[in-house]
Order: C-alpha cells, then structure tokens, then sequence
C-alpha cells in the first residue's frame, strides 16, 4: 500500500521532491504547502512541471495540509533563516502524528551538543506525542559527509583524521536569499553574514562533525571554527545577482572537532563565484566542483564524489540528491522509533524500485 505524503515546500529542493512523490507509485500525495499565495490553489503538477493533474491543490495553510492525514511530510520549506517557524512548524506535525523528513535546519541531522538540550526535548516530547519520528538530511550536511566517510571509515585498521570537504562554484545557485543574505556573497568585506557569525557555523556543521565522531566513537573536546574570505577582483554576475568589485566572492571555512587539542573530525568547505578566484585553495575533481572525503589512517582514503545531471549542472544535482536522500528514507523513517532518526540508525537505503530505462 502506498505512503500517503504531503510536500512542504516547493522551492530549489521541494520542486524535486515533489515531482518524485508524484511520480513514485509507492506515495500517495495528499497535500502541498507553499509559502505564496501566487501558488495557492494551482494543482501539485503544475507546480511541479508535469503535464496532467494531480486534483492535489496547494494551500497556504499548514492545517489543510494536516487535515488530508498524510503518514508523512517532506518539509523542505526554508528553514535557515526562519528556525523559530520551522521548529514550531515540526513540534506541530510531529504532535499531529505525522513523521517528517526534511532538508532543513540542517543542524538536526544530529542536534545532541549542538542546539540547546531544551529545544531538543520540545521535538522529542512532540514526536513521543505523535508517535512520530523525524529525519533531516541530504547531501551536505548528510550524505557527502555522514554515510559515506563512515562507511570508508568501517573499513579502516586506525583513523587520525577524518576530513569532509564542499570544494563548488556557486555562480548557478539561484537562491539570493541564501547567497546573499545568508553566505554574504556580494557584501562589503567588513560586513560579516549570517553564516559567518559567532558560533554559527558550528550550529550548521557541528552536527556533521558531532555525528561522525559519534560514529568513531569518539568524545570531542570541543569545536573550533575559522574562515577566510576572498573580494571580487572586478565586478561580474551569476544567477543570483550581480557581485560588485571589492565585495565578497570567495569562501572558504573549517569546522573542527578537537580530542587531545588535535583536529580529529573537519568539515570543510571551499565556494567560489568563479573558477579562477583563489586558485592556491583545494581544487575540485571536475568542472563546477565535487564532494571529497580524507581519511588518514591505516589505510588512508581520498574519495572524490562527483554529481551530475542531464537536466542541469552539478549545483542542479545537489539539489536533486538532497531531495531524494530523504524522500527515499520514507519508508524507513515511518517504520522507525518515535523520536529524532540519524543516518546512523536508520537501515540502508538502497534506491530500491528506482530503475528507469535509460
């Protein structure tokens, strides 16, 4: 019988998460919200691209969405820059009775030493409530930097140091809101972003760091961060908008997990508008940029992850990878424990019933 789901969410991610809850014949899709009234009232289909109709109309009111009795949610509204909504957002769901997969925020991939322990226990009361479970995932925080290194990880004799890296060109991201307002590219050098405030970026990526030194079964001293940025040498354009001479256009960050003063677990990231700024900075595989895991140990590793699409470049497929990384964890998560899932608990997921004729 199929998984009756309902969309949250219908922009860079939720799009594609949509299309494959409409496509996949093992979902049932029972709802949409959207954050616009341009959107409500159009059919599930037209929001996502597809000819036909589904008779599924978006709504802007979170309740239709929970009076349709889905088992489960995609919620991929945005959630970066609004966490006091989406965390009141999924108390609500989860006390409804209805599981959650999301994209967002991305430190609930692994919340424990990272957000407050009273935050943490609102969701876990409300998930017992429901007996509901909730997984926030994708492919970065989540996959490029949770399953895979520790998968590389089981495979080792001794581990020193497990590092994730986000080597990518930006210039095709179209969400302004997070290239500008949230990353600051575009900005007066001495304007420091939302991202790149105290303590942030350990609250975004300490979950990855956390999760993969629970993974090695490891106790952090603690998490440093550091970053550097880089201004434009002249003025140009990408997607999101135009990036003045003199502004932000480089970034590069680290988020370290510290046992015995030495830097065990990195998370580290290198983004570039364009593929000549920078150039002494790690380098991507291929064109447009890649994922890279290093472990050093007995043996050591260096994998490179390379996405890409027919339908778009390798920022395209990220956003296809992180909605597909939690619609296909539907059915674990619906079959799990009340409470907040990690990669780590959950069984493997295989892509199983995914094959398509080329």
């Amino acid at each position: 019988m199929a998984i009756r789901v309902a969309q949250i969410g219908t922009g860079n991610v939720g799009i594609h998460a949509l299309t494959a809850l409409i496509n996949n014949p093992d979902f049932e899709l029972t709802g949409v919200w959207v954050s616009s009234d341009s959107k409500a009232g159009k059919d599930a289909a037209e929001l996502a691209g597809l000819s036909g109709s589904t008779g599924v109309k978006a709504t802007t009111d979170l309740d239709e969405v929970l009076a349709t009795e889905p088992q489960c949610v995609v919620y991929n509204a945005m959630a970066d820059n609004r966490l006091v909504e989406a965390l009141d957002d999924y108390r609500r769901i989860l006390a409804a009775g209805v599981n959650i997969v999301g994209s967002g925020p991305v430190f609930l991939q692994w919340p424990w030493e990272v957000i407050p322990e009273e935050t943490i226990k609102l969701l876990e009361d409300a998930a017992r409530e429901g007996n509901s479970s909730l997984f926030v995932n994708g492919i970065d925080p989540g996959f490029a930097n949770d399953l895979l290194p520790l998968a590389l990880a089981g495979t080792c004799q001794s581990i020193e140091q497990v590092r994730c890296m986000q080597i990518v060109n930006y210039a095709t991201n179209h969400n302004a809101t997070v290239m500008f307002d949230v990353m600051g590219f575009g900005k007066p050098m001495d304007e420091i972003p939302m991202l790149l405030q105290p303590g942030v970026l350990s609250i975004g990526w300490g979950s990855v760091v956390r999760q993969l030194a629970a993974g090695l079964g490891l106790e952090l001293d603690g998490l440093e961060e550091l970053y550097v940025r880089e201004p434009a040498p002249e003025d140009f354009d990408i997607a999101s908008g135009h990036i003045a001479k003199g502004t932000a256009a480089a970034l590069r960050f680290e988020v370290i997990g510290l046992v015995g003063g030495a830097p065990v677990v990195v998370l580290e990231h290198v983004t570039r508008l364009r593929d000549d700024l920078c150039p002494q900075w790690p380098q991507p595989a291929q064109a447009g940029g890649n994922y890279r895991i290093e472990i050093t140990g007995e043996p050591s590793y260096a994998l490179d992850l390379c996405l890409s699409s027919p339908n778009g470049d390798h920022n395209h497929a990220g956003l296809v990878a992180t909605a597909m990384r939690i619609v296909n964890a539907i059915p674990a998560v619906v079959a799990a424990a009340p409470g907040i899932c990690t990669t780590i608990d959950l069984p493997l997921v295989t892509g199983k019933g995914l094959y398509a004729a080329g």
